[in-house]
């Protein structure tokens, strides 16, 4: 026996390293940066929502590829993932949507508190950059960086996808994957940013909503792709935030699409109109376009009236029943098209990576090189927002590295 090598000092490498060195195989992690979790010390807006505090059912359903989670969601549960961080001394809270951060609400303490784990375990951390996977006969037989060749009979991918290159998820996993023979399923963006088709939201780029309904077409379909309530930013670009990060995962196939606001979702339709009747009659005398103030932010005034179709010079008192229909029509439907995403770069996932198939979901070894291993973000999987994408990887890192200490 050789030991094992952990090509990745993020989510999934550090819960693996940790767990097979712990079963007494020499382990030694391969990471390129500086600090150890870098990506992970930035997710949540630096707060770190490690988990969903939900049954493994619910993860399974909401990721793509999810049925390949199966073993692995269940040996390590969401609760489970809850108890492992807590044990290793980090206090957590569940927020809104079931979200888990720990109470600190300081990333830096979930990823010092993996470090630690790593560093009892007595798996050693070098700072270097795996070059090649060294494949002898159809198996695995070390690791080549820029210092040597790092003998191991079992080793793990798990560098990441390629989002935020500057954490070092820059995509060289797929690449060491396909050099030994693996199929890599195209990556995209997943969790990124909506740019328009046009200037609307540029108009009113910095305001959130913090309350709004989302829903998401495709041309041709009637049945939405996604759809939900919650948080969203208007950026110069198009549309950001909570919400649209989450459809974002589910415009997966190419096609036109268009996301639908509704800007009033307390109010059902009757309420809103009796709303726009009231607020109308006070302010009889006064023009139009000055009468928003108390239903709409300021920044979203001069856009509403504009597509409303109401001359923003209009008297209240001469707004039309038809006129009325017509803004009460847009707040429940303030459409937005969309021409594409940001960059891979700015997303907060990698879609796309290596062949399910080409992996069991009972170890996370490769089906083709027998003691290479594969976790995480590298894997042709991901979920939306809410805890689920470190969730996966805490799963299939923690399963890796336990089959990676069976003898």
């Amino acid at each position: 026996m050789t030991g094992a090598a952990v090509i990745g000092g993020g989510a999934a490498g550090l819960m693996a390293a940790g767990m097979c060195a712990a079963q007494g195989i020499p382990t030694v992690v391969l990471e390129k940066n500086r600090r150890l979790g870098r990506k992970l010390r930035i997710t949540g807006k630096g707060r770190c929502n490690l988990t969903n505090q939900c049954p493994p059912q619910d993860v399974i359903a909401a990721a793509h590829g999810g049925k390949f989670l199966y073993s692995a969601v269940n040996a390590f549960s969401p609760e489970a993932v809850m108890a492992f961080f807590e044990g290793l001394g980090v206090p957590l809270k569940v927020e809104r949507g079931r979200r888990v951060f720990p109470q600190s609400d300081s990333a830096h303490d979930v990823a010092d508190a993996l470090g630690r784990f790593v560093e009892r375990s007595g798996a050693r951390v070098l700072r270097e950059t795996a070059s090649q996977i060294l494949v002898e006969a159809g198996t695995v037989r070390g690791v080549e960086t820029e210092s040597g060749v790092h003998p191991a009979d079992r080793v793990l991918v798990a560098c990441g996808g390629a989002s935020y290159p500057s954490t070092g998820s820059d995509g060289s996993g797929f690449r060491l994957a396909e050099a030994v023979g693996h199929t890599i399923v195209p990556v995209g963006p997943s969790l990124v940013p909506l740019v328009e088709e046009g200037e609307f939201c540029a108009r009113m780029m910095g305001l959130s909503l913090r309350n709004c309904g989302v829903r998401v077409t495709e041309a041709g379909k009637k049945k939405p792709v996604y759809e939900d309530f919650g948080e969203l930013l208007f950026t110069h670009f198009g549309l950001s935030g909570p919400t649209i990060l989450s459809a974002s995962a589910h415009m997966r196939k190419p096609g036109k699409y268009t996301v639908h606001l509704d800007l009033k979702p307390a109010l059902s339709e009757s309420q809103l109109d009796a709303r726009l009747l009231r607020d109308l009659e006070e302010n009889r005398n006064r023009v139009f376009q000055n009468s928003l103030d108390r239903l709409l932010p300021q920044k979203l005034i001069p856009v509403a009236v504009e597509r409303s179709g109401i001359p923003g010079e209009t008297r209240c008192h001469s707004v039309t029943r038809e006129q009325r229909r017509g803004l009460l029509a847009l707040l429940k439907d303030f459409t937005v098209e969309i021409r594409g995403f940001r960059p891979l770069e700015e997303a907060i996932v990698t879609a796309g990576g290596v062949s399910l198939k080409e992996v069991d979901p009972r170890t996370m070894e490769s089906r083709l090189v027998k003691g290479l291993y594969f976790a995480g973000e590298v894997l042709d999987v991901d979920a939306p927002t809410g805890g689920y994408n470190l969730q996966i990887a805490f799963s299939t890192g923690r399963l890796a590295g336990m089959s990676m200490g069976t003898p």
